[in-house]
This record gives C-alpha cells, sequence and structure tokens, in this order.
C-alpha cells in the first residue's frame, strides 16, 4: 500500500514547493522567481505538502480571504490554492488527503477555489458559482450615442503612485459585488506581481486612474503581415459609477498603436451595451470561481435573499457528512434560518447544487432541468430559486 505523510512546509521548503507547482502547471520554472512570489502570502497562509520520504510530492495552500456575498458585504472565506500533485505521483490519493485535511467541521462554513479542471474539484463539493467571459475586440470601435463620459480626466500614474490610490477604489467596490475577493497587504503583491517570467514578452504592468476607478494593462507587440500589431491585455478594471466605467474604456479603446483589446470580464459585463455594434466583440465563456459550503447550516445564513421562502431539503454531501440531512430553510424580511427537520423534503439535492446556487448566478430552476434538484413538491423549487436570486451576475476576477 502506497504511504505518505503530510506536513505543513516552512520557508526552507519554498524552493521545491515551487518545482512541483510549475511542473504539474506545465510552467517555466524559474525557482527563484516561483519561491518569491509564494513569499509573499507565507506569512498569512497555511501550505500543506504530502512528502514520499523526504521527497515533497504534492502541496495545496488555505488563504484565510473574504468574498463578498449577496447583501452582506464581504465575509470570511477559505481559498484554497496552488494545488499539485507530481505527475509521477499521482493515483495515490494524495489530492484526496490534502482535501481531507482543509475540509472539516472546524473549516470557515464558506469557501472556494479556481479549478485547473473541474471535474476534479466537484469531488469534494466545489461547485462553480460564478462565470467569466473573455472578451476581445478592435480598438477604435465606437460607443452609442448618448454614453456619458463625464468630466474628470484619466490620468496614467507609475506603480508606486498609483498603488494606493488603486487600493482605495477597490476597497470601494469590492463589497458592492458578489463573488469579488478582499485584499490584505500580501494578495495585492501576489495580484501584481510583475517579473520578467510573469510578463510572459509583454510590458510591466501599466496604471490608468479616474476619480472612480481605474485599469491595469499590459501590451504586446508582434510581427504582423502588415506590420507590427500590438494587443493590450486588460488585466483589472474596476468603477464605482458608470461614467468611469465608459471614460476607462474610451480611455483603453483609443489608444494609439493599439490594434486589439482583450479583458476577462463578467457575464454581465456593461460594455457590451456601450457599443454601438456589440458585435464588434468577440465573447467566450467560462466557469470561474468555485464555491464549497463546508458548513452549510452557517453558510447559508451569511448572505442576504431577494424572496420569502419556507422549504424543506433534503441534502447529500458524501465528502462532508454533517452537511447531510433533511434542513428547513425559511428566508424573513431577506435573512435565512436553517434548522434540521424530520418534515418531509420538498426538494432533493446535493451541496453542489446549493453552492453553485450561492452568488445569485446559477439558478435552482436551470440545475432542475438538467435533473440535479429533485421536486417533490409543486412549486419548491421556483420559491427557492427566487430567494437565491441577486441583483447582478456574481463577479470575481481574480485567480488566487
Amino acid at each position: 500500500m502506497d504511504t505518505f505523510t503530510l506536513r505543513r512546509l516552512t520557508r526552507d521548503d519554498l524552493p521545491a514547493n515551487a518545482a512541483v507547482l510549475a511542473r504539474a502547471f506545465l510552467l517555466e520554472h524559474r525557482r527563484d522567481e516561483w519561491a518569491a512570489k509564494e513569499d509573499l502570502l507565507f506569512d498569512t497562509t497555511e501550505t500543506v505538502g504530502a512528502f514520499d520520504g523526504e521527497t515533497l510530492i504534492g502541496t495545496s495552500r488555505l488563504l484565510p480571504r473574504t468574498v463578498s456575498v449577496p447583501g452582506r458585504g464581504l465575509v470570511p472565506f477559505d481559498a484554497i490554492s496552488a494545488v499539485a500533485v507530481a505527475a509521477d505521483q499521482r493515483r495515490r490519493g494524495v489530492l484526496r488527503a490534502m482535501m481531507r485535511s482543509w475540509l472539516t467541521e472546524e473549516s470557515a462554513p464558506l469557501g472556494g477555489l479556481w479549478a485547473s479542471e473541474p471535474v476534479i474539484y466537484g469531488r469534494y463539493g466545489y461547485a462553480p458559482a460564478s462565470e467569466w467571459t473573455h472578451l476581445s475586440m478592435p480598438t477604435k470601435i465606437p460607443f452609442r450615442a448618448g454614453v456619458d463620459l463625464g468630466s474628470a480626466r484619466v490620468r496614467e500614474l507609475s506603480r508606486e503612485a498609483a498603488m494606493p490610490l488603486i487600493r482605495e477604489l477597490y476597497d470601494r467596490f469590492a463589497p458592492t459585488r458578489a463573488g469579488m475577493l478582499g485584499r490584505a497587504e500580501g494578495h495585492w503583491g501576489y495580484h501584481y506581481y510583475d517579473s520578467v517570467t510573469a510578463q510572459r514578452g509583454r510590458s510591466p504592468y501599466r496604471y490608468a486612474l479616474h476619480p472612480d476607478g481605474f485599469v491595469a494593462f499590459r501590451t504586446e507587440m508582434k510581427p504582423g503581415d502588415f506590420g507590427p500589431t500590438t494587443k493590450l491585455s486588460v488585466h483589472e478594471l474596476i468603477a464605482n459609477t458608470p461614467q468611469a466605467y465608459a471614460s476607462l474604456w474610451r480611455y483603453v479603446l483609443d489608444m494609439d498603436l493599439v490594434s486589439s483589446v482583450d479583458y476577462n470580464g463578467s457575464v454581465d459585463e456593461p460594455l457590451t451595451l456601450l457599443l454601438r455594434d456589440p458585435r464588434a466583440m468577440e465573447r467566450n465563456t467560462s466557469d470561474a470561481l468555485h464555491i464549497r459550503l463546508t458548513r452549510l447550516a452557517d453558510a447559508l445564513p451569511l448572505r442576504a435573499y431577494s424572496a420569502p421562502v419556507d422549504v424543506v431539503v433534503d441534502v447529500t454531501d458524501e465528502f462532508c457528512p454533517w452537511n447531510t440531512g433533511t434542513w428547513r430553510l425559511t428566508v424573513t424580511d431577506g435573512s435565512m434560518t436553517v434548522a434540521r427537520t424530520d418534515d418531509t423534503a420538498d426538494l432533493s439535492l446535493t451541496t453542489l447544487e446549493l453552492a453553485a446556487a450561492y452568488l445569485g448566478g446559477t439558478r435552482l430552476t436551470v440545475l432542475a432541468s438538467a435533473g440535479r434538484v429533485r421536486e417533490h413538491t409543486p412549486g419548491s423549487v421556483s420559491a427557492l430559486s427566487a430567494a437565491f436570486l441577486h441583483d447582478r451576475e456574481p463577479a470575481c476576477h481574480e485567480i488566487f
């Protein structure tokens, strides 16, 4: 029988940890740069490694973060990140052991991750709860008539001058949009890490600021059939007013010597509605933040709800069995109470379906149409689905 041990990593393990991560994700491995980036989060995270003797064969990290939930702003959140198992050490139960170490009855009620392969993490109760849309468009495309750009100017600043202002603008925005993450010091350094390897032939980050928003981007020049072409890639665009949003996008789209722009935005990105011809922009949607209700009874009341409801749900959770059972979910004045009950269930589902709906994007009615929610009392799925809805699609733009 295969044997391995788990233990918390120390700073001395960072080079080996960086090597495992680079090989697992098929990335160029520059040990010093990888170790320096990982060190930014070391003091505020816990990293567990799996060892075969003295050899590190697997790694995973828990970051205590906050995430914005519908109607309640930022709440505590266990972010799982940097999960990797060496290619020649798979199918030994290493990943399962590491995930078991993070998912306990003492864990934070709510957790999440970005999945390299979603099929892997569904086994551990993580479901895609938000999507992002890759937008690609030519520059100079016009807005429709009447778009209000406001009177404030957009200015480019150096990284040193921009970062304090960017942090203030982001801190205003994050609590207002479900799925956005709160950021502490190390998170900013990690999200905006700007080594030569991270640039991958592109420019360093550039920063353009509006009094109510900012955009950070890179540019990349490549040879073309009729001379060099330059692509501008938006790393992050945050706007606290419609005028800031329109003005920042106009700044990006009108930049000289740039031929195309791309951006990973939200499913309901307002830019589509600003353009005179929305078909000038290509869109491709994929899953983004995956959510885990680690302690269902504590996680569900953390958010606000959009409609009153009183239903009994039969829940199954194979990996966190303390969630399995029959629960009464009651919403009054936007707040939910959760209690175990012996009453007959109105509907049956797993924690995967509840997690998918948690941020207000995926509808339980759609999951029912896919056979993933079973209704026993007519109307119960629609009632609970309406309660979970939120005013905007959830959005998470930060891969942690």
